[in-house]
C-alpha cells in the first residue's frame, strides 16, 4: 500500500483575496464617512449648538452653558412671547446672542418703575433676575421683534439696540446639553398680553 505525503500547496489565491479584503475595508471607511458627513449635514440643518457667553440670561441660563437649538421651530411654527431664541446680533452678524422675546410686531412695550408691561398689561416675571432699573416705551414694528435678557440690568437687547428683526433669528432654545448637571428642557414663560 502506498501513502502519498502531499505537501499543500501555497494557496495561489491568497493575494486575491487580500485585495479583496483591503477593497472590502476601504469601501466600509468610505460608506462610513460618507454617511457621518451626510448625518453631520442633516443634524445641522435642523438644530445648532450654542455656547452661552455672559450672564444676560441668569437665573435662566448660566455663562459656559451649552444650547441645542431648533432651527425648524419658527419655519413651521409661530414666534411666541416668552421663548428664548438664539439670533444674529443685528450690530454685529457673527456673533449670536441669547435673550427672551417680550414683544411681537404690534405689540407695545412699556418699562416703568421696575414693572413692564405688554400693551398695557402688567407682567408677571418670576424668571428674571432682578427688576428693571430702566424706563422706557417700544412699539414692536411689523418683521420685528422685542428681546429682552432675563438679567435685566445686565443684558444688551433690545432696550439698547433697538427692535430684532425676525430674519436675524437661527432658532428656539430647546434644551441644556452641557453641563450633564444641567441637563433638562428650558421652559418658555408665556406672557400675557391684551390688545
Amino acid at each position: 500500500m502506498e501513502t502519498y505525503n502531499q505537501e499543500p500547496l501555497a494557496d495561489e489565491n491568497m493575494p486575491a483575496e487580500e485585495g479583496t479584503n483591503w477593497k472590502r475595508f476601504f469601501l466600509d471607511v468610505v460608506e462610513t464617512l460618507v454617511l457621518a458627513v451626510i448625518l453631520f449635514v442633516g443634524i445641522n440643518a435642523v438644530s445648532a449648538r450654542v455656547r452661552v457667553d455672559g450672564f444676560s440670561m441668569r437665573p435662566t441660563l448660566e455663562d459656559g452653558e451649552f444650547l441645542l437649538v431648533s432651527k425648524l421651530s419658527y419655519k413651521f411654527g409661530e414666534f411666541n412671547r416668552g421663548d428664548i431664541i438664539v439670533f444674529h446680533f443685528p450690530l454685529n452678524p457673527k456673533e449670536e446672542l441669547v435673550k427672551r422675546i417680550i414683544g411681537l410686531p404690534g405689540d407695545k412695550i412699556t418699562v416703568q418703575d421696575g414693572q413692564v408691561f405688554l400693551n398695557g398689561q402688567l407682567q408677571s416675571e418670576d424668571y428674571i433676575a432682578q427688576l428693571p432699573l430702566y424706563n422706557g416705551e417700544w412699539t414692536v414694528a411689523e418683521g420685528f421683534l422685542f428681546v429682552l435678557g432675563d438679567n435685566r440690568n445686565n443684558s444688551n437687547d433690545s432696550k439698547d439696540w433697538g427692535l430684532l428683526p425676525q430674519e436675524n433669528v437661527v432658532g428656539k432654545a430647546v434644551l441644556i446639553y452641557w453641563p450633564p448637571p444641567m441637563w433638562g428642557t428650558l421652559t418658555h414663560s408665556q406672557l400675557a398680553a391684551s390688545q
